[in-house]
């Protein structure tokens, strides 16, 4: 048994069964044994970006990792971003890198590159293999450590002589980390905190977020009149109706500030104190007012979902249903508007759908308009490393088989990922696209303003989409998706009824 061969096989003995790759020729070994050793499904992405961002969803999805393969060094730097954003998600990721041989490095090939230091600022675990004798034992490592508590990005660098040499062991899967308990003081402190009669605030983020985290903490701010905020932007939230319909954190620096306004106490579980996006001139980047108390019930690497049960005893807090949404909607008509848009998502998408939300300015009054909707959740760019939506809807369908994902997507930065619609059709996977098409990066001049600038005709050139502009039907339909266009919201209706009641993939370009 080669390196290679027992690296397949500990993967396997782990339940890891999915690899999205894109190889190279240090990787040809590998490739070799994933296809004389069945039981792991192979997903080739035609750009490490897509790989990336598709391990990160299926975790999401799954809640367990994907391993990847991507090509030395540069391959790696290909698949930071969205390595980026896993981390940030919180996603576990096992994620092989090949390398130059052991005896080829020193010699400074063309691709010789330092790995370990692409890899350092995403991941939670680097190790780089040295024999075959060791590879079995190495991924082992790098799989406990991507299941840990929360997920996390463990890389394995794998020397090409490593991957060819015989030898190789296999390891059964390794213990991991389980989150942390948290303590009873803790959770008695924040109940003390709710009693005082002092606005209070819980802000819920990470695996708190699940449907029932979410409902007892609902409970509890029901039973003391306490705020609800989820942050900014979840990995994962399950809504729709029947569930609790909490608002985020929002993304425009001034609103950040007003949500929080009179909040004297802020209660973190799962998640960091909020702050701005970015910095602006004169504004404060933390979002909670001057002089509010902040109490940590849980770390993200803490039991926020127990803490949450166990406090929610503690002040003998009911359960509460949330109120009635109302009735669905039906399609609107007309003109293409946000608040339209998510009127039609919400009449046609199907229960237990997937939105896939990079919609980005334009999309911002897609979340509040979708509370009537059928149970679903809502995955978002978590770590603003923009290009991830496509990527995000090929793993989340590959994780999730049988549910539609329907990605809402920015066409700008739909084109940092844009052969992700390759992967769909190859995979035949059931995503609707829905490319918000104004031809321009909105949110730039949304920034350009914030900062106060005024600009002129160059600045504004680097805002503009168009001379000449995306044609997203025949950019589509070249990746083998199929694709049409809609101006109204009738046909948006049309397009997006149809598309769902279909296998594989389908895009729509909205004209905005």
């Amino acid at each position: 048994m080669n390196g290679a061969e027992s690296l397949v096989h500990t993967l396997l003995q782990a339940g890891i069964d999915t690899v999205f790759a894109n190889p190279g020729t240090s990787e040809m070994h590998f490739v070799a044994a994933l296809d004389r050793i069945p039981g792991i499904r192979c997903i080739l992405c035609l750009d490490e970006t897509i790989v990336t961002g598709a391990a990160d969803a299926y975790y999401r999805m799954t809640g367990k990792p994907a391993a990847t393969l991507l090509h030395c060094g540069p391959g790696l730097a290909n698949g930071v971003a969205n390595l980026h954003n896993a981390r940030r998600a919180r996603s576990g990721v096992v994620n092989i890198v090949g390398d130059q041989a052991t005896y080829h490095r020193p010699l400074d090939a063309p691709l010789t590159s330092d790995v370990e230091g692409i890899a350092t600022p995403v991941s939670a675990f680097i190790h780089r293999a040295t024999s075959a004798a060791t590879v079995g034992a190495d991924t082992a490592a790098a799989i406990a450590a991507a299941r840990g508590f929360p997920g996390r990005v463990a890389t394995l660098i794998l020397p090409a002589d490593t991957a060819w040499e015989d030898g190789g062991v296999v390891v059964a899967p390794l213990a991991h980390d389980g989150p942390e308990a948290v303590a009873e003081e803790s959770i008695e402190q924040a109940a003390a905190l709710l009693r005082n009669g002092k606005p209070t605030m819980l802000l819920v983020g990470g695996q708190a977020l699940g449907e029932v985290p979410m409902r007892m903490a609902w409970s509890i701010t029901r039973q003391t009149g306490a705020k609800l905020l989820a942050e900014r932007s979840p990995a994962r939230l399950a809504r729709g109706r029947g569930r609790v319909p909490v608002e985020r954190v929002p993304y425009p620096i001034d609103q950040g500030h007003a949500a929080f306004t009179g909040v004297e106490q802020l209660i973190l579980v799962n998640t960091p104190p909020p702050v701005s996006f970015f910095a602006y001139p004169g504004k404060r980047g933390e979002l909670q007012p001057e002089g509010c108390e902040i109490f940590i019930l849980s770390t993200p690497e803490q039991d926020g979902a127990t803490a949450l049960a166990v406090l929610a005893q503690l002040l003998g807090a009911p359960e509460v249903p949330p109120a009635d949404p109302g009735p669905r909607p039906e399609c609107p008509q007309g003109k293409v508007t946000p608040e339209g848009v998510a009127q039609t998502l919400a009449a046609v998408m199907p229960e237990q759908s997937i939105i896939i939300d990079e919609a980005i300015s334009f999309g911002r009054g897609f979340y509040p308009g979708t509370r009537a909707a059928p149970p679903h959740d809502w995955l978002m760019l978590v770590g603003g490393a923009i290009g991830e939506g496509i990527p995000l809807a090929v793993g989340a369908a590959v994780g999730a088989p049988g549910r539609r994902v329907i990605a809402l997507q920015a066409d700008g930065s739909a084109m940092y990922s844009l052969s992700g619609l390759w992967t769909q059709a190859r995979e035949r996977l059931d995503v609707t696209t829905i490319i918000i098409s104004n031809r321009k990066y909105a949110i730039l001049l949304g920034e350009l303003a914030g900062v106060g600038a005024n600009p002129g005709r160059t600045a504004l050139d680097m805002m503009d989409l168009t001379n000449p502009s995306l044609d997203w039907v025949q950019l589509a339909g070249g990746m083998g998706v199929e694709a049409a266009r809609a101006e109204t919201l009738e046909q948006l209706g049309e397009l997006l009824t149809a598309s769902v009641a279909r296998p594989g993939p389908f895009l729509i370009e909205l004209l905005v």
